[in-house]
């Protein structure tokens, strides 16, 4: 006996097709509950010069859903040796990118590296969803740096303390 195309027979192999195709995506696929809430994408050290300030930080995208409110929580550690520095940043509808960085610090050595934990919390800061740490160092020390800015103001104007300092001022 030959077989012969009918609706029942396609229907029925259509089926059975899209039954195989379906338990094969259920195996491969990737559970997001695996994936981190956050990939920090790069950070390090910031030096501005202009400023006379150093700070450091980090850039992080979302990777798992947060609602919203939720806590981004970064605690850096002080290279004087302070109490490190707790910044932190509330998670948003607008965006899935953050950026935390810390106050400016100094006593900064070239090679040594420095602790951030990055922390993730519920908007109210009762669970912790997620915690990681990283560590970032400068390849140069802050004596690089100037002790005042070098400009003040939105015009990048010269800093007038700096004005006696420069070689070839009046009295020198």
């Amino acid at each position: 006996m030959r077989w012969q195309w009918s609706e029942r027979n396609v229907l029925g192999i259509a089926i059975a097709l899209v039954a195989v195709l379906f338990a094969i995506g259920w195996l491969t696929r990737e559970d997001p509950s695996d994936d981190p809430y956050l990939h920090v994408m790069g950070g390090g050290f910031m030096f501005n010069y202009r400023e006379a300030e150093i700070f450091y930080g980090f850039t992080a995208q979302v990777m798992r859903p947060l609602a919203s409110g939720s806590i981004i929580e970064a605690t850096f550690e002080d290279p004087a040796g302070g109490l490190p520095h707790v910044v932190s940043e509330r998670v948003s509808t607008m965006t899935d990118r953050y950026a935390l960085r810390s106050p400016p610090v100094r006593n900064i050595e070239p090679g040594k590296p420095y602790q951030v934990a990055i922390k993730v919390y519920d908007r109210e800061r009762k669970a912790l969803l997620w915690e990681a740490e990283r560590s970032y160092e400068s390849q140069i020390s802050d004596r690089m740096m100037p002790r005042k800015p070098l400009t003040i103001g939105p015009g990048y104007h010269r800093n007038p303390e700096l004005r006696s300092e420069a070689p070839g001022a009046a009295g020198e």
